[in-house]
């Protein structure tokens, strides 16, 4: 019988020929990552294993990044665990403010991920790596303890979905679209512990940035982990970031997928994912007359250069509607600098932007565009439930850098391809 890629790369994890959807295993990790937020609590349950040291002080990585720079007192202690932890572990990949990101878009930049590894991290969107041909996934901060101390993870090795993507996107639609069209379809537990694999013709059109967001958002379908072949752009961005030498698993021709999903990437428009679910879905057409109060562009699914430049061609001579408040936050210290060099923060500033130091902040409701009640965001992070980014009776819309950008400038939501 067949396997998926997912399959191959478990089956090398755990030592064995192959494995099949339903087994259970134990995993060797190549990488185990926490945050300010949930390291915390995995450092607590650390001394349990009766170990003073991490398993792999290089396969360990700690990035403050939720409520960091420090917000108030209780996110100075939480980030002040992690360090000391960091320094006494002697953890190769701990990043302080000034050299941390947020975390998903930080560590692929530092090359701390390749294709065919294992790696989990006690943040649901941990799944983004799959992006390269690895397998990652979120785990409780429990299981980060038991990775840190040990070097190993129990899986149930999902099932697998399968979604054949032909053809190119119009102008304006990205990955952002693609994913939020998908979980419109399928539902946010459309792939509830399944690998969701990305292929065909179409993966070639999609850039690397694409490929993050879509494998990113994964979970918010209910997905175990996403995961798209390996390829020349693949292989290109792992050599730039420096990675280890990959190790690439191709799905074999028969192997078991529960269903398989035909997408045509260029019948795709700009899709809007209205409150208080990723799944209530709205092609842009039909979005209708919607008010907003703030943008946000940036986070571990939208802050990365691409996405940033697109905001930019929007935004270019134009300026953001009175009384809008749009946010700006490269997702790390290398994009903040790139966008600044390429001279896309005289775009933004000059449009009546407000540009950020790396933070998740406003993402997750916890600093830097908290919304009152009433208030609408348009925000190209990956969570609309209720009171996500601040008051319970607030509304987040989830979108693309282009749908952002456009909508700031409308003052409601906006076609980005038909912005006057």
């Amino acid at each position: 019988m067949g396997m998926t890629s997912t399959e191959k790369i478990l089956a090398r994890a755990s030592g064995q020929e192959e494995v099949h959807a339903g087994q259970l295993i134990m995993a060797d990790l190549d990488l185990v990552l926490g945050n300010d937020i949930t390291s915390p609590v995995a450092i607590g349950e650390f001394a349990r294993f009766g170990t003073d040291r991490v398993f792999d002080k290089d396969k360990v990585a700690l990035v403050p990044d939720h409520f960091a720079p420090n917000k108030d007192i209780k996110a100075a202690t939480q980030c002040k665990c992690v360090r000391e932890f960091a320094h006494k572990m002697d953890i190769t990949n701990y990043f302080e403010v000034g050299e941390m990101g947020v975390e998903h878009a930080l560590l692929p930049e530092k090359g701390l991920v390749s294709a065919g590894d294992v790696v989990i991290g006690a943040d649901s969107h941990t799944c983004t790596y799959g992006a390269l041909g690895a397998f990652s996934t979120g785990v409780g901060s429990t299981d980060m303890a038991a990775g840190m101390a040990t070097g190993k993870a129990w899986f149930r090795v999902p099932s697998a979905l399968k979604f054949n993507l032909t053809g190119s996107f119009r102008p304006y639609v990205s990955g952002k679209d693609l994913i939020l069209h998908i979980i419109g379809m399928i539902g946010v537990d459309g792939a509830l512990y399944r690998t969701m694999e990305f292929s065909g013709p179409g993966v070639a059109s999609l850039s690397m940035d694409d490929r993050f967001t879509v494998c990113n958002m994964a979970i918010e379908a209910g997905g175990k982990n996403g995961i798209f072949p390996v390829d020349g752009k693949t292989l290109a961005y792992l050599k730039e970031s420096g990675a280890r030498e990959p190790r690439i698993y191709e799905s074999d021709p028969d192997a078991t997928y529960e269903k398989v999903y035909e997408i045509d990437l260029s019948t795709i428009e700009s899709t809007v994912a209205f409150p208080h679910l990723p799944e209530n879905t709205h092609p842009i057409s039909q979005c209708g007359e919607v008010k907003i109060d703030q943008v946000v562009i940036g986070s571990c699914t939208n802050g990365r250069i691409s996405d940033l430049r697109q905001a930019a061609e929007i935004l270019r001579g134009r300026h953001v509607a009175k009384g809008i408040r749009c946010l700006v936050i490269p997702a790390t210290q290398k994009i903040w600098r790139q966008a600044m060099d390429e001279g896309l923060f005289d775009i933004f500033m000059d449009a009546g932007c407000v540009i950020s130091t790396p933070t998740c902040g406003p993402c997750l409701g916890g600093y830097m565009g908290i919304l009152a009640e009433g208030e609408r965001c348009v925000s190209t992070t990956n969570r609309n439930f209720v009171g996500r980014m601040g008051h319970v009776k607030s509304e987040v819309y989830l979108a693309s850098p282009a749908v952002a950008a456009a909508s700031a400038v409308a003052g409601r939501i906006a076609d980005p391809a038909k912005l006057d």
